[in-house]
């Protein structure tokens, strides 16, 4: 995926979230992050998304033609779908 919008659902006490967290901050990967005991209202988002409320989740999108999100891919969990993410995003090489 070359260009993409990253959206990632957390909570402070999620343990792979954190660990996501780092893991976008060493590939220093570009994300809008929404923490849900800051940003209550987000959790309607991602159960509209994701059918329901498990964290971390990761919703790639892709620009459309007139600039509107398509949602592409959408992972909940970060360790089990670590390999797929970064294939995702072309680290497998890094």
């Amino acid at each position: 995926m070359k260009k993409y919008y990253l959206e990632v659902y957390t909570r402070p006490t999620c343990s792979d979230c954190q660990d996501l967290k780092k893991f976008l901050q060493n590939y220093r990967i570009p994300h809008k992050e929404f923490d849900l005991v800051k940003q209550p209202s987000k959790e309607k988002d991602l159960i509209k998304i994701t059918g329901n409320r498990i964290v971390p989740a990761l919703i790639f999108s892709s620009p459309s033609r007139f600039g509107v999100r398509r949602k592409s891919v959408s992972f909940v969990g970060f360790e089990r779908n670590k390999d797929e993410i970064k294939q995702l995003l072309n680290l497998d090489s890094k």
